[in-house]
Parts: C-alpha cells; structure tokens; sequence
C-alpha cells in the first residue's frame, strides 16, 4: 500500500455501516482495525461498539462520513432513474423492431401495470406540487 492509511474505515452495510479505526503504528507493522461504532443512516445513529466512549474527533469524522454518503447515495437514486428512463426507452424500441409476439406476451401486462403505476404516482406528486403555493 501507497501512502497514508485513513484514521477510519467504514464497512458498508445496509443503511449505515461498521466503523473501525484502523491501527499501523504498532509493532507487527501490521493492520489493526478495532471496530468502534455502528452507523445507521436512516436513523441518523451512531452506535458506540461494546463498551466504548467515541471521542469528539471520532464522532466528527462519523458524521462527516454520513453527510458524504448520504450525498452519494443520493446521486446514485437520480442517476439510477436516468437508467431507467434509458431502459425505457430503449425497452420501447426492443418493442417495435425485435419483439416477438411470444416475447410481448411474456411482458405486457407487466410492463403495462408498472408504467400505469407510475405514471399515477407522478401525475399526483405534480399536481401537488403545482397546488402548492
């Protein structure tokens, strides 16, 4: 490894994740990491681990790491609807010059049912945000 090690890492898992603070300078020259709290973003949780008391550094860096993923994650939702606006469209195309009769069959009512579904939802969610003042 190149450089300087972070003081934290964070191991992602679902809504959050497991904090260590990782350890190079000890005899071994070895990779220590003790795990010291658990995240839980939904949350906004910072759980010690064990017995342990976070100090203010530590939970200024859990905190700094939270509002960075939750950025992340945010971007991530807008460009995974720009995905699926592509998929759509290219879904539509498939439609028109590949699609089988047997292969429209297969997908129809479904595709139907979520694009009706979703078009409810938005038409609502304008309309109220058109009645707002």
């Amino acid at each position: 490894m190149s450089g300087e090690l972070p003081e934290y890492y964070f191991r992602i898992r679902d809504n959050g994740a497991t904090v260590f603070r990782v350890d190079s300078e000890n005899r071994q020259r070895r990779i220590d990491m003790d795990q010291i709290a658990v995240v839980n973003l939904n949350k906004a949780e910072i759980k010690p681990h064990g017995e342990r008391a976070l100090s203010d550094a530590d939970l200024a860096a859990i905190r700094a790491w939270m509002d960075e993923r939750k950025t992340i994650l945010a971007m991530r939702d807008i460009d995974d609807i720009h995905r699926a606006i592509d998929h759509l469209n290219m879904t539509t195309q498939w439609a028109q010059t590949r699609a089988s009769d047997d292969q429209l069959d297969a997908v129809t009512d479904a595709l139907l049912l979520a694009m009706h579904d979703l078009r409810s939802v938005l038409v609502r969610k304008k309309a109220e945000r058109l009645m707002k003042p």
